[in-house]
């Protein structure tokens, strides 16, 4: 399958990163760093479990500012460390119709790492619902926004 056949059914985001590919693969796995970061701006997050490797789980509640919780469950369906993580993602229920699959990458640029995220949902709807329904992409970008100050405030 090639990109057009997919564009329409998936959110992808590309960030410059000001620190080490290894740095931010660990922040991106260690439950004791994506606690500080993961979810748009005024989210928290209740860790319950976080086993990263092929077949681990990752459950999370994340807190919405509004008090809505939203539980989460993401499946490891691939780690190359520190270069790739692939999961599906979706609701903390069994046969979660609204899951969709995962695929992070980390390139090393010198002392900096490009990020690209690419979320490939089931179809087209299922996409627009979750722009439209929870802004999906203005989440993800205040996600990464976070995740950069995490890492910022890392480095000093």
């Amino acid at each position: 399958m090639n990109s057009t056949d997919t564009a329409e059914r998936e959110i992808a985001i590309t960030r410059i990163i000001k620190a080490p590919r290894e740095l931010v693969f660990e922040v991106w796995t260690k439950p004791e760093h994506v606690i500080h970061w993961w979810g748009p701006t005024g989210f928290t997050n209740t860790i319950h479990e976080m086993t990263v490797k092929p077949g681990g789980v990752w459950r999370f509640i994340m807190h919405g500012p509004d008090g809505v919780d939203y539980p989460n469950k993401i499946v490891f369906r691939k780690i190359v460390a520190p270069e790739l993580l692939e999961f599906s993602h979706g609701q903390d229920i069994d046969n979660d119709p609204n899951q969709f699959e995962v695929t992070v990458t980390f390139k090393a640029i010198g002392k900096t790492t490009e990020l690209y995220m690419r979320m490939l949902f089931k179809s087209k709807a299922q996409r627009d619902m979750v722009v439209d329904k929870y802004g999906a992409i203005e989440g993800n970008r205040q996600t990464m926004m976070r995740l950069e100050e995490y890492l910022s405030n890392l480095n000093q």
